[in-house]
């Protein structure tokens, strides 16, 4: 069925989500830093001229409608192709199609979605007619084309980031189908208040499909009045997001009141207080990729060297809980935040960033020392860029030793950011710095600075 067909946009049958896609991208939500004014789709869409590109982003973002819309502006021949379900064969054929499209002197889009499900010889088959222009190629993919895709193809074709959607963009998605009298609910002229439709956005996880579908469920649960006006109530969403629908109902501000609880239970290394926010935040709808991001902050913000593993742990949980799912992977963010809580406490490097910060903005002009800088050109190795510099790896243990090699610029006072604490493994970091403090003393004794 085309999209931009007006049996297609009115069909009743179809799910409200289909119903409600955009057809231009004055109607596309989301996305500013792309289709926004003098962004790069929108000047290619009002081109006409389409470059080979890979959408990249979570599902229900838009990729599909993006493409489709990229694709009519174009005055292109649309192929829709799901990497799934085609093979070298089904390729072919499109390539056939295309040919056939540019007798006519019609340029040929190939929408391939889930691109990063095609296999080695599908790519093959793919590159030489992207190479020759026959085929403008827009993938989607849900994950990292760098790794997923092939170098060759990958070369060809621009990556743009889509990022999942905002409450506010949700919101704004919703408040659009419930208004648009043709396509959407508007004819039913069903009120919604902000707060019914804000749990109904972070219910969907960003996903504006999820949200419509979500939408067009709970519709079926509306009051009607004695005036005979529907009204969509904070109690009817029970029906459709269960437990979801009694959390965060005041303007958000449970919404931050939870993340705040996790940080400072962590901080308090109380393991048992942040499992209890945790839960009751992923219980009432909160996204778990919301906690893990807190999570990640805590690391160095809270533990810092005190345990040099709980960053790189944080981080293999985020990994873990993309990987795994939302109910598997919910326990790889438990596992992250008890580890957190357990770890020994130093704040020490989020001390040293703003004391670093505080002084560069109180010197924000100073050049960096001669020999510290890079001499790729003979003309600058003249200049004497990069004479002097010591390479630690030759120095005994390691460490140049004397104020005459700090690093430090001349012009310069000097100044101390880093201080550690004696908490957990930081107390072995604040050794090291003492000790290379009494080498940098006893080189300076035997060679004093100029």
């Amino acid at each position: 069925m085309d999209l931009f067909s007006d049996s297609a946009a009115t069909d009743d049958n179809a799910p409200l989500a289909f119903r409600m896609r955009p057809r231009s991208l004055d109607d596309y939500l989301g996305q500013p830093a792309l289709v926004g004014p003098d962004k790069p789709l929108r000047r290619m869409a009002e081109s006409g001229r389409l470059r080979s590109m890979i959408l990249w982003g979570p599902p229900g973002v838009g990729k599909t409608t993006l493409a489709e819309i990229l694709a009519a502006a174009s005055g292109a021949t649309l192929e829709h192709l799901s990497a799934v379900m085609a093979g070298v064969k089904e390729l072919r054929a499109a390539v056939e199609r295309a040919r056939d499209a540019r007798a006519r002197q019609r340029p040929t889009v190939l929408f391939l979605d889930e691109i990063h499900r095609l296999n080695k010889s599908q790519q093959d088959a793919l590159l030489p007619h992207v190479e020759s222009g026959l085929l403008t190629l827009i993938g989607a993919t849900t994950e990292n084309p760098s790794f997923e895709v092939n170098s060759a193809l990958l070369s060809r074709a621009r990556v743009y980031v889509l990022k999942t959607l905002g409450e506010a963009e949700l919101i704004a998605v919703m408040r659009r189908a419930l208004g648009d009298v043709q396509r959407g609910l508007g004819a039913r002229h069903i009120h919604a208040g902000d707060a019914v439709l804000a749990t109904l956005a972070r219910a969907s996880g960003g996903d504006a499909r999820r949200a419509l579908g979500l939408l067009e469920s709970a519709c079926d649960f509306t009051r009607t009045d004695d005036t005979g006006r529907e009204h969509l109530e904070h109690d009817a969403l029970e029906a459709v997001i269960g437990h979801q629908a009694s959390a965060f109902d005041k303007q958000g501000d449970h919404y931050y009141d939870l993340l705040s609880a996790i940080h400072k239970s962590v901080r308090s290394s109380r393991p048992d207080a942040a499992l209890l926010y945790i839960a009751r935040f992923v219980q009432g709808g909160g996204d778990p990729l919301d906690v893990i991001r807190r999570l990640a902050a805590i690391a160095s913000e809270d533990v810092g060297n005190a345990e040099p593993r709980a960053l790189p742990l944080v981080m293999a949980a985020w990994d873990a809980y993309l990987r795994l799912g939302d109910y598997e992977g919910q326990r790889a963010i438990a596992h992250a935040a008890i580890h957190l809580a357990v770890a020994p406490k130093s704040n020490a490097i989020d001390q040293a960033w703003k004391t670093a910060q505080a002084f560069v903005a109180d010197h924000p002009h100073f050049e960096v020392p001669t020999y510290l800088r890079n001499a790729p050109t003979k003309l600058m190795a003249s200049l004497g860029h990069g004479e002097g510099y010591r390479y630690a790896h030759n120095e005994p243990h390691a460490y140049p030793a004397g104020s005459a090699h700090d690093c430090w610029p001349g012009e310069l006072p000097s100044a101390a950011f880093f201080a550690p604490s004696d908490h957990g493994q930081e107390k072995r970091f604040k050794q090291m710095q003492e000790w290379r403090a009494s080498l940098d003393a006893e080189a300076d004794a035997h060679h004093p600075p100029q």
